[in-house]
């Protein structure tokens, strides 16, 4: 079985070639940007028409929330235009696409945890465009899963844990806004369901009964600033974290004051346990 995975560099790019050698039943190929631009019509044929994988695991994307506010172009061109690219490759290769969406694709306004169903209201241009490639994808073929997620974290990459630690080496003390709730993702834990979700499909290709839209993150839910102390208290770090309203930290782009996923179906169709936050946190190697 062949898998491309998009976005190699990235942090859950780099998560996946973590646990692929725990996979010996799957032949990986990891591009990053340089070698396969997914913005680019022609780089994607030519990559898909070389490799002919089995499944495609799309990770890249343009993350840069605030920038992207007024980089609306580039934002557009990576998480819209790139999306649709994969879906016709895909289409065209009989490659099932697995793609990666996100929580910003909802306003924020629920009071329980968001279902697949539920209506997606976008506040930020990033969660414009994200919420545009989903639609890309659902318009294009149907031979596809998406797994929106929330809060990612590792230690890979650029992500709030590792801004945590960073900042502790140089500060006694650090605000962390605690009227935003959400869930963190263990990038690990992600890419472990995403491989799972291939080798399931993999079992029976023609079942096109599992395809379709589902959310993961770990389990519970919690403030940035709760995420903030507990990565203290795992690290045994010596800063003070002190709690603030996001009316106190100003962004260019507008954050899902609540975000927490339900897992019900991701759980239910792959029969998934899924660790608490809290419990993939303090596993976490740095």
């Amino acid at each position: 079985m062949v898998v491309l995975v998009t976005g190699a560099k990235g942090q859950l790019g780099q998560a996946l070639q973590f646990v692929a050698p725990k996979h010996p039943e799957i032949t990986f190929f990891f591009y990053d940007s340089e070698q396969l631009n997914i913005a680019n019509i022609e780089q994607c044929t030519a990559v898909f028409n070389t490799l002919q994988p089995d499944f495609c695991i799309n990770t890249a994307a343009y993350t840069a929330v605030d920038k992207a506010e007024t980089e609306t172009e580039k934002a557009q061109s990576v998480n819209t235009n790139g999306p649709l690219n994969l879906a016709l490759v895909c289409k065209a290769n009989h490659t099932v696409l697995v793609h990666v969406s996100t929580d910003f694709v909802f306003d924020g306004n629920a009071l329980t945890p968001y279902v697949e169903t539920a209506v997606p209201n976008p506040q930020s241009v990033y969660g414009q465009t994200k919420l545009a490639g989903e639609k890309a994808i659902q318009d294009t073929f149907d031979n596809y899963f998406i797994v929106r997620t929330a809060w990612v974290y590792s230690q890979f990459g650029a992500n709030f844990m590792k801004t945590i630690l960073r900042l502790a080496a140089d500060r006694d003390t650090l605000t962390v806004v605690s009227d935003q709730m959400g869930t963190p993702t263990n990038a690990i834990d992600l890419a472990e369901v995403l491989v799972e979700i291939i080798n399931k499909q993999a079992v029976n290709p023609n079942n096109t009964a599992l395809f379709g839209m589902y959310h993961f993150s770990n389990e519970g839910q919690c403030s940035w600033f709760d995420f903030a102390q507990k990565i203290v208290e795992v690290n045994h770090l010596a800063l003070k974290v002190l709690p603030i309203p996001t009316t106190d930290y100003p962004t260019p782009a507008q954050r899902p004051s609540y975000s927490v996923l339900d897992k019900t179906k991701i759980k239910t169709t792959f029969n998934l346990t899924i660790k608490s936050w809290e419990a993939s946190l303090s596993t976490t190697v740095m």
